[in-house]
């Protein structure tokens, strides 16, 4: 009797280490995005921002919410001391117009910062590697939070300046 359980023991064994390799290499295939590396379907735009926030390499670049491309590269300007992103667009997408713009916005209130294009109306289009000349930076969720309630109604001198003094009782 063991020796007809053996063969199925060592198959279902075997069974489940194959599904679980199979799954592994889905799990793989599924968190590169079906890029491997081996060719390359983009070319690149640079955008260069006084503040990146939280932005990342591997960040989505999106146009009307639908991502495009990544971030592959963020640099520091050593001149400038500017940050320079460079994205990597498919290359499905190589008539951006070169009045475009580019910003970097976060996915809801805690979600990842990704930089979103704007396509202009311009005939002409941007070439590869060239840079996006109409940017604007990273909103600073604390500094404008802090902002708000430091200067607030009633919170500041000139809130105080402007209202007139109450009558006394004393003057007739």
């Amino acid at each position: 009797m063991s020796s007809a359980r053996g063969p199925r023991l060592e198959f279902a064994v075997g069974a489940f280490l194959l599904l679980a390799l199979a799954s592994l290499l889905v799990l793989a295939i599924a968190s590169t995005n079906n890029r491997f590396g081996f060719t390359t379907n983009t070319y690149e735009l640079t955008a260069r921002f006084s503040n990146i926030g939280q932005l990342r390499t591997q960040a989505p670049v999106r146009v009307g919410g639908v991502t495009i491309g990544r971030v592959a590269k963020i640099e520091l300007d050593p001149l400038r001391f500017d940050s320079i992103a460079t994205l990597a667009i498919d290359r499905r997408y190589h008539e951006m117009p070169i009045d475009t713009s580019a910003s970097i916005l976060t996915g809801g209130l805690l979600g990842e910062a990704y930089v979103d294009l704007q396509p202009g109306g311009d005939m002409e289009s941007l070439q590869p590697g060239e840079e996006i000349a109409f940017t604007s930076p990273a909103v600073d969720l604390m500094q404008m939070v802090g902002r708000y309630m430091f200067s607030g109604p009633g919170g500041g001198d000139a809130a105080d300046e402007a209202t007139p003094p109450a009558p006394s009782e004393d003057t007739p």
